[in-house]
C-alpha cells in the first residue's frame, strides 16, 4: 500500500498522519508531499523517517491513494493527474465538492454510493460533516423540512494563521499576517470566507449546498450564519431542525444515541453538554441540549460539537480511504 499525503506539513496533513497511526492503517510506503519550501524536510510516521517530496516526484511513485489537503488550486491541477494514473484521490479542498460528476462523501451518510470508478472523491467542509451526520437518521424518521444553523468555528479552521493570530493577540503581539479582518481575541467575528452577492459568506453557502448534495435533498431549506470565535480547536453549532412530522423527543435521543460516530452529552441538571475544549483530539461528534422547539411543535433544537481537524477533515478522509482499501483495492 502506497499512500500519499499532499499538504503533509499543514494542520490537517499532520492530523491525517496521527489518525492513520491510531487506526493502524496499512501503509507500506508513505509518500509525504508539500510545497517547494518544505521539500527535503523529514517527517516521522510509524517511527520511520520519510523525506518530503514534491508533487512531480510523487506522481511517478504511483500511490494507491492520495489524500489531498493543500488547497483548491493544487487540487484542481493535480487531482486529475493522479486519478489518470489510477490513484484514488480524496480531496479536502472545496475544488470538487459541488462538481456533479464527483461524489461528496460522509461515510456515516452516503459511503454506499461510491464505486471503483470514482477516482476523485470530495471530502466536505468541516462544519458540514458534523451537521449531516446528525441530520441523516433524523431525516429518515421524520423528513427534514427546514434547518437553521449558527456555527461557532475555532481558529484552527483557518490553519496556522488563525491560531497564530489568536495567540499573538492574547500576548498583545501584532501578528505578521492576520487570518481575519478584525481582532479575534476576546471577540466573535460573523464572517467565514468571502462575502458573496447574496450577502452570505462562502462558508455559509458551503453549509447549504454541500448538505443538500450529501443528504440528496436538492431543495432542502437550510440557512446558516458562520461565526469565528476565539477557540483554538473544535467547531460548535446551534441547530434548529423542523420536520414534516411531529417528533418525539425520546425517539430523537434514541436515534442519535444509536448513530455511529455520535456521542450524546445531554444532562442539563449536571451541566453536561458538549464543549469544544472537550471535543478537541477526539473523533466523535458530540450532541447535547436536545429539546423541543417551544415555538414550533414540529421542530427541535440541539447543540453539536466536533474537532474540525479530525472528523471535520482528517478522520473523515481516512474513513473514506479505509473503505476504498476494503472494497476497491487488491494488493
Amino acid at each position: 500500500m502506497k499512500l500519499a499525503v499532499v499538504g503533509v506539513t499543514g494542520l490537517v496533513g499532520q492530523t491525517i498522519l496521527k489518525i492513520l497511526e491510531e487506526n493502524n492503517f496499512q501503509v507500506d510506503e508513505l509518500i509525504p508531499i508539500a510545497s517547494e519550501k518544505s521539500v527535503g524536510k523529514t517527517i516521522i510516521f510509524n517511527q520511520k523517517k520519510y523525506k518530503v517530496c514534491d508533487l512531480k516526484t510523487a506522481i511517478n511513485l504511483n500511490p494507491n491513494i492520495a489524500i489531498f489537503s493543500a488547497g483548491k488550486d493544487v487540487s484542481l491541477e493535480w487531482a486529475p493527474k493522479f486519478a489518470k494514473k489510477g490513484t484514488y484521490v480524496i480531496d479536502n479542498s472545496s475544488a470538487w465538492r459541488m462538481n456533479d460528476n464527483i461524489k461528496l462523501i460522509v461515510p456515516e451518510v452516503n459511503i454506499s454510493i461510491l464505486n471503483p470508478d470514482d477516482k476523485i472523491i470530495a471530502n466536505p467542509n468541516c462544519s458540514t460533516i458534523q451537521l449531516v451526520v446528525v441530520l441523516w437518521n433524523l431525516h429518515l424518521k421524520y423528513k427534514l423540512k427546514r434547518v437553521i444553523v449558527s456555527t461557532y468555528q475555532s481558529v484552527s479552521g483557518s490553519g496556522f494563521k488563525g491560531i497564530n493570530q489568536l495567540e499573538c493577540e492574547a500576548k498583545n503581539i501584532n501578528p505578521q499576517i492576520n487570518a481575519y479582518p478584525h481582532q479575534i481575541y476576546l471577540n466573535c467575528i460573523p464572517h467565514g470566507g468571502n462575502f458573496l452577492e447574496n450577502d452570505y459568506t462562502e462558508e455559509e453557502m458551503k453549509l447549504t449546498n454541500e448538505s443538500r448534495k450529501i443528504l440528496n435533498i436538492p431543495n432542502l431549506k437550510l440557512t446558516g450564519t458562520v461565526v469565528r470565535v476565539p477557540v483554538k480547536g473544535g467547531h460548535s453549532e446551534s441547530v434548529n431542525i423542523e420536520f414534516s412530522k411531529k417528533p418525539d423527543i425520546k425517539k430523537i435521543k434514541e436515534i442519535l444515541a444509536n448513530t455511529l460516530g455520535i456521542t450524546i452529552q445531554d444532562n442539563p441538571a449536571n451541566n453536561e453538554y458538549p464543549l469544544a475544549i472537550n471535543a478537541e483530539g477526539k473523533n466523535d461528534i458530540f450532541v447535547g441540549r436536545i429539546r423541543l422547539d417551544n415555538s414550533n411543535e414540529k421542530a427541535i433544537n440541539l447543540w453539536i460539537v466536533s474537532d474540525n481537524l479530525r472528523k471535520g477533515a482528517a478522520t473523515n478522509a481516512v474513513q473514506i480511504a479505509e473503505y476504498i482499501c476494503d472494497n476497491f483495492i487488491i494488493l
